[in-house]
């Protein structure tokens, strides 16, 4: 008989949901600064940047109040990063097609290169580490993955 006294500590913890959500969170949290310390050195984006760009490359134009409830952020601080990318020829601004108040963005293809380029240069990075996982591992991961994006995308 194990008694939990004898189990490491990472396994005494994540009996509990409790337990599992602050290892969950501890995990969670130092993989994306890996991930965010794998940027290239000579991309001037910021990660909120580069979220953003990838927010229009999934999910089309956007205005900027659909982008800032995309990235949960106020209205007020999306227009001042969509407006710093625009400037920069990131992405581009036009008019609403029926309502004049709103701007809608559109990713240029400056835009998408460089989030293309920093998607390679992460999943490169990601895709190193994964191949010193067991087949169990991995598997473990890619059933873990659709989770992952539910518990992200949740409210």
């Amino acid at each position: 008989m194990t008694y939990a006294n004898d189990m490491p500590t990472a396994e005494k913890v994540v009996r509990t949901d409790a337990g599992l959500a602050s290892e969950l969170r501890t995990s969670v949290m130092r993989l994306r600064r890996r991930l965010a310390g794998e940027r290239h050195p000579d991309n001037p984006l910021s990660m909120g940047q580069l979220a953003l760009l990838g927010a229009l490359y999934r999910n089309g134009d956007l205005t900027v109040g659909e982008l800032a409830a995309h990235e949960r952020v106020q209205p007020p601080s999306m227009t001042r990063t969509v407006n710093a990318l625009a400037e920069g020829g990131w992405v581009a601004r036009r008019p609403h097609e029926s309502d004049g108040r709103q701007v809608v963005v559109t990713l240029t293809e400056a835009g998408r290169a460089v989030l293309m380029a920093d998607r390679a240069r992460r999943d490169e990075w990601l895709t190193r580490r994964l191949s010193a996982l067991t087949a169990e591992e991995r598997d473990v991961l890619r059933k873990a993955t659709p989770i992952l994006q539910r518990l992200a995308q949740s409210d």
